[in-house]
């Protein structure tokens, strides 16, 4: 396998190169790269800064995340980090999952739906940027810890993953996640959320062995 992309030129031939797709024609961005070229163009006509991280196109202001721009298996996406924030006008956003209290996404399966939303699509990215320039956080209900972004795209490349995880106890869940998001950078998040990939899929806590060695004693 090659390396990780390290531009967003490279991503759209290549993918984010985090699974064993990327570079081969099973990668899921060969079926929506005009999709995602155009996306980028709108995204880029903003004042956003344009990056690769964690192998997938990231756009900031100020050094903060703001959104990506990327491909799942059966649609393009804009995925705003902080999309519960934004006024929903067109009614458009879409929670990743049952847990996910920040992110929220735009979904689009054509270049016509796309065209046909263009300034919906740049009204949101505004919002989004104005949000951040505030300093606006999102406030996490009590005793629920959010899904990280980081996590929902491995769901995506792994859905295995994602069904192994819901399959663990709310504890197992939740001692993930708070593991998963105690550090801050994004690099972080996914370096911790690789070493418990396996543990997850084997149905293991972050902890199980841990206490296996020490019931043993």
């Amino acid at each position: 396998m090659k390396k990780f992309t390290h531009t967003v030129d490279d991503y759209l031939i290549d993918g984010c190169m985090r699974c064993k797709y990327g570079g081969t024609p099973a990668c899921k961005v060969n079926n929506w790269r005009q999709e995602l070229t155009i996306l980028r163009d709108i995204v880029n006509d903003s004042e956003l800064i344009e990056e690769i991280k964690w192998g997938v196109p990231c756009y900031s202001i100020n050094g903060k995340n703001v959104l990506t721009v990327t491909a799942f298996k059966e649609f393009a996406c804009i995925s705003f980090f902080k999309g519960v924030l934004i006024k929903d006008i067109g009614n458009l956003l879409i929670k990743p999952g049952e847990r996910s209290q920040s992110a929220r996404y735009l979904k689009f399966t054509s270049i016509e739906q796309i065209t046909s939303y263009v300034e919906l699509i740049k009204n949101y990215i505004n919002q989004a940027i104005e949000i951040e320039k505030s300093g606006k956080t999102v406030v996490v209900s009590e005793g629920d810890e959010p899904i990280p972004m980081e996590l929902e795209q491995k769901f995506d490349e792994n859905p295995q993953l994602r069904q192994a995880f819901e399959s663990l106890t709310k504890g197992k869940q939740r001692a993930y996640l708070i593991y998963f998001s105690q550090v801050k950078s994004s690099e972080s998040k996914l370096s911790r959320i690789n070493k418990c990939e396996q543990k997850i899929l084997n149905g293991e806590g972050l902890n199980d062995k841990y206490k296996r060695n020490n019931s043993s004693k």
